[in-house]
């Protein structure tokens, strides 16, 4: 018996609307013997963070130790992107400035085409794009428009990690319908360096109102992917700067698993939080999860990402 294409196509939707796991990767750690501890098969993406043009003339770097992690995820069917930016781009002022004059139109056209083929020699599936804050001004736009026009004639991915209140209202609406997700950078409300606000970072009605805006935006909640903190921030006694990673936060405090709060005084997403973050994003159909930092969780049952794994089916777009 012939199923009618329709109802195949009916049949499959929620296979092909599953949620995206979306997981970042410094580049700074050890990543030959990282990559062989990552549980690939509960993520769909990794973007390998961060590379920088290395000169005027926009030709990235290019971390060695990256090719550990793209050939184990390839092999287990995972894509991986390399993301350009962060945070060195936004308080670098060489590396910003050099931003600027290679997103200007004079220069775009040749750091686009840059891009373009360093993808294609390193193989990678895409490009993140994690220019932020003080990073964003008027050639945002029109960069984010001519690189999704080079690249997705070749089928390569294009997305951006934004956040609404670094930022964000920078970035115009005409760039985000470009980019085939939107990473929502839904923490660091506070942190270490403002040390007298103390409390939670990145709680549930922060993440329901970081999606809120960007879907407001025009953004379509199957492409609106919201991240969840692996860390967290000291205040008080327990305060250093940078914060704490959640493998630190469980060596220090074994019941941070169940608790945001603990010590004195360390704010973080324990297992409920992130469970219920997770939930969200399968509930309102969203796009998926998107974590900073992968490199920060435990193994075992105190698993921030086997949690998320159990909470979304992980088979992506």
């Amino acid at each position: 018996m012939r199923i009618p294409l329709l109802l195949l196509l009916l049949a499959l939707q929620p296979l092909l609307a599953r949620p995206r796991v979306v997981a970042y990767v410094p580049n700074w750690i050890n990543l030959g013997e990282f990559a062989k501890t990552i549980d690939y098969p509960k993520l769909t993406h990794i973007n390998l963070a961060f590379e920088n043009p290395a000169d005027d003339s926009g030709q990235l770097s290019f971390n060695s130790r990256n090719q550990a992690v793209i050939e184990a995820a390839r092999a287990a069917g995972v894509k991986v992107l390399v993301s350009i930016g962060g945070g060195s781009a936004s308080g670098n002022e060489e590396l910003k400035a050099r931003y600027f004059r290679l997103l200007t139109p004079e220069q775009r056209p040749g750091f686009v085409a840059k891009l373009a083929g360093y993808l294609d020699e390193h193989r990678f599936d895409g490009i993140d794009i994690d220019i932020e804050g003080p990073s964003i001004n008027g050639d945002y736009g029109p960069f984010i428009a001519d690189l999704a026009a080079a690249l997705k004639p070749k089928g390569k991915l294009l997305t951006a990690a934004l956040s609404q209140g670094y930022g964000g209202s920078r970035v115009p609406d005409d760039a985000l319908r470009h980019l085939d997700f939107l990473n929502i950078m839904a923490y660091d409300a506070t942190g270490s360096w403002d040390p007298d606000r103390h409390g939670q970072h990145s709680s549930l009605e922060f993440a329901k109102k970081a999606v809120a805006y960007w879907t407001g935006r025009g953004v379509p909640k199957d492409r609106a992917v919201l991240g969840v903190p692996f860390y967290g921030y000291g205040f008080g006694e327990a305060f250093r700067p940078g914060g704490y990673a959640y493998a630190d936060i469980l060596a220090l405090h074994p019941e941070g698993e169940r608790l945001d709060e603990v010590g004195k005084t360390i704010w973080h997403n324990s297992i409920p939080t992130i469970r219920a973050k997770a939930e969200l994003v399968r509930e309102e159909g969203l796009g998926g999860v998107m974590i900073w930092s992968l490199n920060q969780d435990v193994k075992g049952d105190k698993s921030l990402l086997t949690v998320i794994h159990a909470a979304v089916a992980t088979e992506g777009k």
